[in-house]
């Protein structure tokens, strides 16, 4: 039996149906970097450990280095890129992890940015436990935490004073 060496896959990703072939091998996250050079997605540790590459499939966050490409096929994919309301204008999360220092080396901020987002569709004004519950699969080795919790509050605040 012979395998197919590409595979025609078309996901929506940041809103743009985008068609491509892919050997079936390619996982999610070399697809999004390596093909369509949105490089915002970050490897980690390439075992769905530390949450660098997490990006949301259909609204939810998943580990795009633990899939293969050809799975999100017909799918939406919202990378770090696509969170922001418009170009050159940060989200209300994002804006609120530069004023609260929610970042330090940068390396798990895209991860966190997806966890948080997906947190805040659900609930628009999550408390700290809610908060801690949705960042606990990502690992950050400066900021301790604290400072992303602070950051949501304070974006969830902000947001919610515009309303």
């Amino acid at each position: 039996m012979e395998f197919p060496r590409l595979m025609n896959i078309s996901i929506n990703v940041n809103g743009v149906v985008r068609q491509a072939q892919v050997e079936p091998r390619t996982t999610l996250v070399d697809f999004l970097r390596d093909t369509l050079k949105l490089t915002g997605t970050h490897i980690g540790c390439e075992h769905g450990v530390c949450g660098a590459c997490s990006v949301l499939l259909d609204g939810e966050p998943v580990r795009s280095c633990c899939m293969f490409a050809v799975q999100a096929d017909g799918l939406s994919v919202t990378t770090v890129e696509g969170l922001a309301p418009e170009r050159g204008r940060l989200s209300a999360i994002q804006d609120a992890f530069c004023e609260k220092h929610a970042l330090q080396c940068g390396y798990c901020t895209p991860g966190m940015l997806i966890a948080c987002h997906a947190l805040v569709a659900r609930h628009p004004r999550p408390d700290e436990a809610q908060i801690r519950e949705a960042i606990s699969g990502n690992l950050c080795r400066c900021t301790g935490y604290q400072q992303i919790v602070d950051a949501v509050q304070h974006g969830t605040a902000q947001e919610s004073s515009h309303d």
